[in-house]
């Protein structure tokens, strides 16, 4: 499946291509959407991950089925360490692995960072650079579908990893879609109180089923901070509040929703030439600490695939449908009509 504009897609065909020396040819066993899927299909494209015509889709697990090793490589990094019928991982980026920002072992701002589409497809030829890194067995049992969360997991962690909470805090989340609800999984997983907040019902009856302490119904435009901050133990907002709804609106409410000490991760990528105004004085006599987070690293990709592999994360409350390929078109809209969390594809 192509992205080729705005809302636009097409499905196209082509042989099975032979892997060259360190590829992997691998069969996409499933495939999940997710909200950046929804978000390059209605804008037709991504300043970052792809430009199109694009193949599409970057969620995904399946199996080997044809390896390009270099002649005489042996076991290693690289194409030559996989078998054909292995089940893996594909992460969606792979890094240079040299420049500073690599060696400081934050490969999400690699100078070089490269991206990977085309999960919704039969088959994925996985480039060379990915296979050296960027490739995980799937471990034992782990169904493909529950695998392919690993990625969307593993920005999760990063993110939670800006701010880690040494002991049992308060903790705001505007945002129920399916990151919003990975964040709710983590921290109730680790004896946080959170309590989410969102327009939709429905999602935030799935907040409330994996554990938030409570929920509210907010507007989309903004200026809920007031009624989000009441909600803590002592009123005064929480330890830490976090944005996973990419919307300037949700952005400036976080800000107004950490108690004093306390953090902001703005997580959800907004437009770009979007801003949101700053409150000088509430940020500097409120001590706050403000961070962002973009993306996952190999670290959080493999903490990810085992805290899966473990269920300690509640998945199939985000696996709210299953379609075939021919049907992605309304696996995303379904999701612009939130209908759905994630669509499981199967090629």
């Amino acid at each position: 499946m192509f992205l080729v504009g705005p809302e636009r897609l097409e499905l196209r065909s082509a042989p099975l291509p032979e892997p060259a020396a360190g590829e992997l040819l691998v069969r996409v066993d499933a495939a999940v959407t997710c909200g950046t899927d929804v978000k390059v299909f209605r804008r037709g494209g991504h300043p970052r991950m792809l430009r199109v015509p694009s193949p599409f889709g970057h969620e995904m697990a399946g199996t080997v089925v044809a390896v390009g090793a270099e002649p005489g490589a042996g076991p290693g990094p690289g194409a030559a360490s996989f078998a054909p019928g292995e089940q893996v991982v594909v992460a969606n980026s792979a890094s240079c692995g040299r420049c500073d920002w690599c060696l400081r072992g934050r490969e999400n701002l690699c100078a070089e960072l490269v991206y990977l589409n085309g999960a919704f497809a039969d088959h994925l030829l996985v480039p060379a650079r990915f296979t050296a890194g960027s490739v995980y067995r799937c471990p034992p049992g782990l169904p493909a579908e529950t695998a392919a969360l690993a990625e969307p997991l593993a920005c999760v962690l990063h993110g939670l990893e800006c701010f880690p909470l040494a002991y049992p805090s308060e903790v705001a989340l505007y945002g129920a879609g399916p990151i919003g609800l990975l964040f709710l999984s983590t921290l109730v997983r680790a004896g946080h109180r959170v309590v989410v907040a969102d327009p939709n019902p429905v999602r935030l009856a799935a907040a409330r089923s994996l554990g938030a302490a409570a929920v509210l119904q907010v507007g989309r435009e903004g200026g809920e901070a007031d009624r989000v901050r009441r909600l803590s133990d002592l009123g005064d907002g929480f330890e830490l509040a976090i944005e996973a709804t990419g919307s300037p609106a949700a952005w400036w409410d976080a800000l107004a929703t950490a108690r004093p000490g306390g953090g902001v991760l703005l997580f959800g990528g907004c437009p770009p030439g979007t801003s949101v105004p700053l409150d000088t004085h509430h940020l500097h006599y409120r001590e706050l600490t403000v961070k962002s987070a973009y993306h996952h690293r190999p670290a959080t990709f493999r903490r990810a695939l085992a805290l899966l592999a473990a269920g300690e994360i509640e998945a199939r409350t985000l696996l709210s449908a299953e379609l075939p390929l021919v049907e992605i078109e309304e696996a995303l809209r379904s999701m612009m009509r939130k209908e759905t969390l994630k669509v499981v594809i199967r090629p």
